[in-house]
């Protein structure tokens, strides 16, 4: 009796910690790519879709970036844009690190822009991150503030850090991604779908 409640205990244990990592797969980007219009409304690392016809209002902030330099997503108007909700201590933020910044070593290209915001950390911790990880798109620090936190708040919420959403090329959300990306395949269709709606 007490194996079958330990080995229960474990099981249920594990569903859990796979909900809360956000785990994705790469069967899961096909599913989205075979299924467009879908909305998945979930955070065990499934993307939350928002078709263009039920978008919200384009997301508005300014802030600083880790350099001291002023920033407005309104810098971006006309790109699609990758904002990424991290801090440096985050060990699934380290994870994904080379996935974002190979993403947007390929998407740069096709002018789409990639922005982190750091929710917890200084500067020299954000600029330390950035060195150790190789990652060369700017952050904006959100700590003192939470300005952005609060812009996103009213349209699709970060539930979890991180969290990764897409934003079309009118600063609306079209796609939100809770927890760390396990590999590039998800976000590389949500980008590239992004980006086919403005040509």
């Amino acid at each position: 009796m007490r194996g079958r409640l330990r080995a229960t205990v474990v099981a249920l244990a594990v569903a859990v910690a796979l909900i809360l990592s956000g785990c994705t797969s790469d069967k899961l980007a096909t599913d989205y790519s075979s299924s467009s219009g879908t909305t998945y409304n979930d955070n065990s690392g499934r993307p939350v879709l928002v078709k263009p016809a039920d978008r919200a209002k384009a997301i508005s902030f300014s802030a600083k970036t880790e350099d001291g330099m002023p920033l407005s997503i309104g810098d971006y108007k006309g790109k699609v844009v990758v904002v990424n909700f991290w801090y440096a201590t985050c060990g699934p933020c380290r994870a994904e690190a080379p996935i974002l910044q190979n993403l947007y070593d390929k998407f740069q290209k096709q002018g789409v822009a990639f922005l982190g915001v750091n929710i917890y950390d200084q500067p020299d911790q954000a600029l330390s991150f950035e060195k150790t990880y190789g990652v060369t798109y700017p952050s904006v620090m959100d700590v003192d503030s939470g300005a952005v936190r609060i812009a996103f708040a009213g349209v699709v919420p970060p539930t979890a850090t991180p969290t990764t959403y897409v934003l079309d090329n009118k600063g609306r959300v079209a796609a939100r991604i809770v927890g760390q990306l396990e590999s590039p395949s998800i976000l590389n269709t949500l980008i590239s779908d992004t980006l086919a709606e403005g040509n």
